[in-house]
């Protein structure tokens, strides 16, 4: 399956449709940077592997999506709902997850250099091993008890 072919099939917004795919072939590799699926319903997708530099996922639901060991690296994350999403080891360099919601979510094992957390919700997120600076989580909006 091409890029465009990946993304059409993203774009439907069936994550029944996708995972069905994914499952059926499960060795190709997902290529879809710099991608527009801004404001996406990609809820509960597997994108788990996925390239996803430089992608627009501004605004994009993918609550419960599998973004695990994904490249995001200068993703466009900003107001996403990624609750509960698991961005176990994802690569999330320089991404934009300004006002994102990432309650629940699993970042542990994550690369948050030079990524921009400002006002992102990291309410009971899972930061273990995560590359994150003390600045970076000044930045996030975050219940510090539950972290």
């Amino acid at each position: 399956m091409t890029n465009q072919q990946q993304l059409d099939l993203l774009k439907q917004e069936s994550a029944t449709l996708w995972n069905t795919w994914r499952q059926e072939h499960p060795n190709t590799a997902i290529e879809l940077s710099r991608v527009d699926l801004s404001e996406a319903n990609l809820g509960e997708v597997n994108l788990a592997e996925a390239d996803l530099s430089q992608a627009n996922l501004r605004s994009a639901d993918l609550n419960h999506a599998n973004l695990r060991k994904a490249r995001l690296v200068g993703a466009d994350l900003s107001r996403a709902n990624l609750a509960g999403a698991d961005l176990s080891d994802a690569d999330l360099r320089e991404a934009n997850l300004h006002n994102a919601y990432l309650a629940d979510a699993n970042l542990a094992g994550a690369n948050l250099r030079r990524a921009i957390l400002f006002e992102a919700h990291l309410n009971r997120a899972m930061l273990e091993g995560a590359l994150i600076t003390p600045e970076q989580l000044r930045q996030a909006k975050m219940e510090s008890d539950h972290v």
